[in-house]
């Protein structure tokens, strides 16, 4: 269409593996680094993610977020800006525990748990909250960026999840339908104005993928 303003694209990156992921203990907020696969994912997803040119480059302040931004950013060559509304859910005295030790100690709330709703952590974050802030994150990055540029966010596999919805201008409570993104996953999003909610492109697209997808192409 003539005059049409080009879209503002997003891609929301999960963090690479933690010796966490790995033995399926819960980290929440707890500052916890990536591990050998973890870097070597975030080194992977890095290349990808800076052949689509992006223009800013933000990430969740924990330590996790940061490591797997660092290599964006070396590929890039953009300074990431941290912000602690990108962070992953809080999960009050659940974190630290493993799903092993979380189902002894509450049965009934871990099989919620497992399902994605994290409503039913005592103390924790609620599902509603995340993705308020998470979107307002979005919002301000996507405001920091011209029509057809590309911002990137490193974030968190549940935060991201729960939020896709809320920029979809979806209920949040339609995160059941969304399965929980790989380490170094993205999804990727477009909004063809401001203000008007976001368009789904691919949701865990990984390096992996993208590999296979050029080769089939050939």
């Amino acid at each position: 269409m003539v005059g049409q303003v080009p879209a503002r694209r997003l891609v929301l990156l999960r963090h690479g593996r933690t010796a966490w992921n790995a033995a399926r203990r819960v980290q929440g907020q707890l500052d916890v680094e990536i591990d050998e696969l973890g870097h070597q994912q975030a080194a992977a997803a890095a290349v990808v993610v800076a052949a689509m040119r992006p223009a800013a480059l933000w990430s969740s302040d924990s330590a996790r977020a940061r490591q797997t931004a660092a290599y964006v950013a070396k590929e890039t060559g953009l300074d990431p800006t941290y912000d602690a509304r990108l962070r992953e859910y809080f999960l009050g005295e659940r974190q630290g525990l493993t799903h092993e030790e979380y189902a002894a100690l509450a049965p009934e709330e871990f099989a919620a748990f497992r399902t994605g709703d994290f409503d039913v952590v005592p103390g924790g974050e609620r599902a509603r909250a995340v993705a308020d802030r998470v979107r307002a994150a979005v919002g301000d990055l996507l405001a920091a960026i011209g029509p057809g540029e590309l911002g990137v966010a490193v974030s968190h596999g549940a935060a991201i999840r729960d939020a896709v919805p809320a920029l979809l201008g979806w209920p949040v409570e339609e995160r059941a339908a969304l399965h929980g993104l790989t380490n170094c996953g993205w999804v990727e999003l477009d909004q063809a104005e401001p203000g008007a909610p976001m368009r789904l492109v691919a949701y865990n697209r990984t390096a992996t993928d993208t590999r296979i997808s050029s080769s089939e192409r050939v």
